[in-house]
Formats: structure tokens, sequence, C-alpha cells
């Protein structure tokens, strides 16, 4: 499995000594850049250059969803290609846009740096493939995410709790004596938030192009901005409950 990069944490976790935060997994997505705009045009560009016709709410639909569902999907909704070639099409589309303009959303970065500046360490949990996941994590600055677990290492993605087991066990080996309700998880739509709880992983949805009501599974915020590392602390030592 690679990593992006693999970093030996040779800073302090200033929340580890008394059992609170000791990690954040982070969906990409939606979560911290506000990508949804261009798959969304690429899925209409797509639909549209075969003929067929995609509206918002399809796409909504698809939101979080693991890339070989999105693309069996636009299959059924026309797309006259094989499942990899919608894959590659749709991630060059938005690699293209996201080359244009990166719109972080309200809260992300400031968040990351707060953590890093705490010395919890941070890994990205996202469908997106290497290329895209690569271009976003190389906006940010150096060191701001310990490993990248992308959508093209797993066998099954969103709302499957792979992704995230995956990402706790190579944290795990990163970070001794990892415990998983130290760890956070952060994400913005259905199947993302799924996958985090399925994994056993406190989850935090912060909504954005999805409804996220609270069901108990998982806790809404309305926001990141404002957000700061001792926040997400308080929400480990509250048992995922504090704001």
């Amino acid at each position: 499995m690679s990593a992006f990069p693999t970093h030996a944490l040779p800073r302090t976790n200033a929340y580890d000594a008394h059992a609170g935060l000791q990690a954040v997994l982070w969906d990409m997505d939606g979560t911290i850049v506000d990508t949804e705009p261009y798959w969304i045009a690429a899925e209409k560009e797509l639909v549209a250059s075969h003929g067929g016709h995609w509206s918002d709410e399809d796409a909504h639909r698809l939101v979080g969803q693991a890339l070989p569902t999105s693309a069996a999907v636009l299959r059924e909704a026309g797309v006259d290609l094989e499942i990899r070639e919608i894959i590659d099409e749709l991630t060059a589309r938005v690699v293209a846009g996201l080359r244009t303009r990166t719109t972080f959303r309200p809260g992300a970065r400031e968040l990351l740096a707060d953590l890093r500046e705490h010395g919890v360490p941070c890994a990205l949990v996202t469908m997106s493939e290497g290329p895209l996941a690569h271009l976003v994590a190389e906006a940010l600055p150096e060191g701001t995410f310990e490993f990248l677990v992308t959508g093209d290492m797993v066998s099954a993605g969103k709302p499957d709790p792979a992704p995230y087991h995956l990402a706790f066990e190579t944290m795990a080996g990163l970070v001794g004596g990892l415990e998983r309700h130290r760890v956070v998880a952060i994400e913005d739509s259905v199947p993302g938030v799924r996958s985090a709880v399925a994994s056993g992983t406190p989850t935090i949805a912060v909504p954005h192009y999805s409804q996220l009501p609270a069901d108990g599974q998982w806790t809404v915020w309305p926001t990141l901005e404002g957000t700061t590392a001792d926040q997400l602390d308080g929400f480990v030592l509250a048992g995922g409950a504090a704001r």
C-alpha cells in the first residue's frame, strides 16, 4: 500500500497523555475541498455527450459514493464507456477544474493547521483516486497528512467500512496504543458517515450537498468554521457528544 508521505511523527500529541484525541481521519470531497460542483459538471457533460440527461438530483445521489458505483449509474444513464473509462474521464475533468481553482470548505484548513500544531496526526480517507487526492494534499502544507487512503486502494468503497479500517490500521502502525474511540472521522455525505460509523470510528458529520440528520450514530456539526483541536479533544472525552 502506498502512503503520502508517511512521516515519523516527531511531534508530541498534546492530548494523548490524558486519554484524549489521538488522530483524525478526514474525508476530502465536500469536507476539505468543494469539489462537488466539478463532479456534477463532469457527470452532466459526460452524460450529455452520450445523448442523455443528468439532473442535479441525479448528481446529488452520487455524492460520497465509491467511483465504481457512480460509474455504473452513469452507464445506466446512457454513457457507453467501460467503468474504468468513466472513472478516468470524470477524474481528469475534476483534476482540470481543481487546477483552475481550488475552494476549501470553511474552517477545514484552519482546523488541519491547529491539529498539526497540537501534534495530532491526520489522514485522508477519500473515494477519489490517487491523482486527485494527491493534488489536494499537495495544495496543503507539507506534513498535513501522514498518509492517504484513496478509492483505488480498497476493494470495497464507502459506505463499506473498508476504507476506514485500512486508515485505522495504517495509523495504528504509526501511533503506539491507538484506540478506535479516540480517533475521529469527519465526513459530509451519507455514504461517508455510514462507512466511518460501520468501522467503529466516532464520526462528525458536516453537511454540504447531502442532508445528514442526527440519528444517534453520528454527530452533526453545521460547519467546521471556528472549530479547534481542543473541541475535537472534548468530543472524544465526552464520548462523541461535545462541541
